[in-house]
């Protein structure tokens, strides 16, 4: 699939986002599907896709999914789920000078995860959504059964709302870690640097 450039640069910058946070790892053990991690929440789910900001306190649940804490993460990473990193990936500067080199900050992640950045925006352009169901029907090799885990950082509505998109599309196994590599972390659990995909 070819994807003109303009169809995938008109998600919001994010340079007012904190992308960085420390993770909380006095989480239960274990949560069943739509049960807060840490008991009540005051943070309610949205009707449809959170919008900016993205980086905020989160709902403890996700309608239709599970949601994870590190230890259920875990228990699912060895059963061999496929793990997917929505972190987005940070426009280029608009202030660079010309001719200076622009690289991806770097990202270490789960051990191999699949990372579709940009797909938790709350909107996405036509050509965006197509490809997002393609990489993820890529991942579950077109069992939308498949069991899918969908993380960013700690207090990042990013992958809530790419895990809702994926329960949107069919899949019916959708789990949601929402603790993401901030909680993978702090547990002591490895992390290996990846590189995004992009689409063509």
């Amino acid at each position: 699939m070819t994807i003109a450039a303009a169809d995938v640069t008109t998600v919001p910058p994010l340079q007012a986002e904190p992308w960085v946070v420390v993770a909380d790892a006095g989480a239960p053990a274990q949560a069943a599907p739509n049960t807060p991690i840490g008991g009540e929440t005051s943070v309610a789910e949205p009707a449809g896709f959170r919008s900016a900001p993205y980086r905020a306190p989160v709902p403890a649940t996700l309608t239709g999914a599970t949601v994870v804490t590190t230890e259920t993460a875990a228990s699912l990473y060895e059963s061999g789920a496929t793990f997917i990193d929505v972190l987005p990936v940070p426009p280029r500067p608009a202030n660079l000078p010309a001719g200076t080199l622009w690289r991806t900050p770097p990202r270490s992640d789960i051990p191999g995860s699949i990372w579709l950045p940009n797909t938790g925006y709350d909107r996405l352009t036509d050509a965006m959504d197509a490809w997002y169901r393609a990489r993820l029907d890529d991942a579950a090799e077109g069992d939308t059964a498949a069991p899918l885990v969908f993380y960013c950082l700690a207090d990042c509505w990013m992958s809530w709302n790419a895990a809702k998109r994926a329960l949107g599309y069919g899949y019916s196994n959708v789990h949601w870690y929402p603790q993401g590599t901030d909680g993978w972390a702090a547990e002591g659990r490895s992390l290996e640097p990846r590189t995004p995909q992009f689409p063509d």
